[in-house]
């Protein structure tokens, strides 16, 4: 099991950045597909992205297309999300997932998540 740390988030402005970071910790995390979800206020937890164990394929939500990008460094154990042009609509609590031992990135942007972090909140002003 993959255990998840996030850290990054904050206050900005509508049209700034953010680049948040995931820091894992297990002996599956380079075989684990990984992504990223977001939780706003009143509402059901949904994906945002999702990359492959070898980081080569990467998913995209598409309201976050062309602002977001997600990547990975499995020798560092770490992903990032990086947020330009950020929304208010943005606005939410972060979360890191990994997904199920061999599950490809397609599975954990469909729900198949294997662990969590605790979350990390982002908040967008207009």
């Amino acid at each position: 099991q993959v255990q998840l740390e996030e850290s990054g988030g904050g206050l900005v402005q509508a049209g700034g950045s953010l680049r948040l970071t995931c820091a894992a910790s297990g002996p599956t995390f380079s075989s684990s597909a990984m992504g990223w979800f977001r939780q706003a206020p009143g509402k059901e937890r949904v994906y945002v992205a999702t990359i492959s164990y070898t980081g080569t394929v990467t998913y995209y939500t598409e309201s976050v297309k062309g602002r977001f990008t997600i990547s990975r460094d499995n020798a560092k154990n770490t992903v990032w999300l990086q947020m330009n042009r950020l929304k208010p609509e943005d606005t939410a609590v972060y979360y890191c997932a990994a997904g199920r031992n061999a599950d490809t990135a397609v599975s954990l942007s469909r729900g198949a998540v294997g662990s969590w972090g605790q979350g990390t909140q982002v908040t967008v002003s207009s």
